[in-house]
């Protein structure tokens, strides 16, 4: 009854400082951030119903080609890496799977004024501008115009996509994935010059910062790094998930494991405990 007592005691102080003490704690170490914003709601809608095959003669007429490649279009990269990086600082992405990452609100705005839409104001102005400029439209209506470039993209977008080949199209023109052979393509000074610091490698990210923090960051980092050169990447909701599903699976890749291990070692102690209490009632009762 004694050890009981103890027992009981150690678990009443062990519950104060687990759901008293530890929250504290963590909201000083941690302030807290608002939820992931996947319907983008602090940007302006473009209510306007896109039409793909006007987009297509948009996307053309405004010169998108000549910074973006669409290689599902037979469209190349207009310059190799090197010379992208020289010139933009990071090689410009390939739009192919553009109307399937991204969420279109986002993908408007992004084509309508890219500083604002990345939420990197901070770091671009007029003195310096972002190196994607904003689209000025083609005389027209200008929202009727992105929204059928938006279309246009959705239309020739993959209908589905393996959670790496999200990574490369999103994510690797930045940040290296060196745990599974993948380097950026574009020059690390050249990038470095751009971001003010080299984009880390992500191999272990999900080990450092966690699923939780990555889902924020990933959707607007400046909740997490106010001021950080990190631009609002504009992934949908599902699209970010695959996108933490393959850092999972890179860098985490024994969590389930792990986990599963941990219930068996959790049994395995309620049970020694069990047998150390009995085994322990016995011996005192041949001493009595």
């Amino acid at each position: 009854m004694k050890e009981l007592k103890i027992l009981a005691v150690v678990i009443f102080f062990t519950g104060i400082v687990y759901w008293g003490v530890e929250p504290y704690a963590h909201t000083q170490l941690h302030p807290h951030v608002a939820p992931a914003d996947f319907g983008f709601e602090d940007l302006e809608k473009n209510t306007k119903q896109g039409d793909a095959t006007r987009g297509a003669e948009v996307f053309m007429m405004a010169g998108c080609v000549g910074c973006h490649s669409v290689e599902s279009q037979g469209m190349p990269a207009p310059m190799d890496d090197a010379t992208a990086s020289a010139s933009f600082g990071v090689v410009p992405p390939d739009l192919s799977s553009a109307g399937y990452l991204y969420d279109s609100n986002y993908l408007a705005a992004v084509i309508k004024n890219p500083t604002v839409a990345m939420k990197v104001e901070h770091k671009f102005n007029d003195m310096k501008p972002h190196p994607m400029t904003s689209f000025y439209g083609l005389g027209g209506d200008i929202d009727q115009e992105i929204a059928d470039m938006v279309a246009y993209l959705q239309s020739i977008a993959p209908k589905t996509m393996e959670n790496k080949e999200v990574y490369v199209d999103a994510c690797l023109r930045c940040h290296s994935m060196k745990y599974d052979g993948m380097i950026m393509p574009s020059d690390p000074d050249a990038l470095t010059s751009y971001m003010a610091t080299l984009p880390p490698d992500l191999s272990m990210m999900i080990r450092a910062k966690g699923e939780k923090y990555l889902t924020t960051f990933i959707n607007n980092p400046q909740k997490q790094l106010e001021g950080t050169s990190m631009p609002r990447v504009g992934l949908k909701e599902s699209t970010q998930k695959q996108v933490i599903e393959y850092m999972e699976s890179v860098g985490d890749s024994k969590k389930d494991e792990r986990e599963r291990v941990g219930l068996y070692i959790i049994g395995f102690f309620i049970i020694l405990s069990i047998f150390a209490y009995l085994w322990k009632k016995q011996v005192w009762r041949e001493v009595k």
